[in-house]
C-alpha cells in the first residue's frame, strides 16, 4: 500500500532528528520558549519546554511538537 504522506523518519535516530527539528522550528516561531534533548546510550528524552516538566519519549515529543506547529499554521491561515 502506498501512502500519500510518507513518514519523515525510518528508525529511532531519524525520529529523534525529526522531533529535534520540529522543536527548533517551534522555538523559532515562538510557540515554546525552549526544549531540552538528553541523549543516553540507549534512548533520548525530550523536555518541553524545559527540564521542570516530565520527560517525553521521542514519539511523544514528535506528536506534541507536530500538533503544536500544525495548530499554529492553521491559526495563521485564518
Amino acid at each position: 500500500m502506498i501512502t500519500k504522506n510518507p513518514s519523515p523518519f525510518f528508525d529511532e535516530l531519524s525520529l529523534v532528528e525529526t522531533a529535534e527539528t520540529l522543536g527548533k522550528q517551534a522555538v523559532q516561531q515562538g510557540l515554546i520558549p525552549s526544549f531540552v534533548l538528553r541523549y543516553f546510550a540507549d534512548s533520548c528524552q525530550f523536555y518541553i519546554p524545559d527540564e521542570s516538566q516530565e520527560p517525553l519519549t521521542p514519539e511523544r515529543a514528535y506528536m506534541q511538537l507536530k500538533a503544536l506547529i500544525e495548530k499554529s499554521s492553521a491559526t495563521l491561515q485564518l
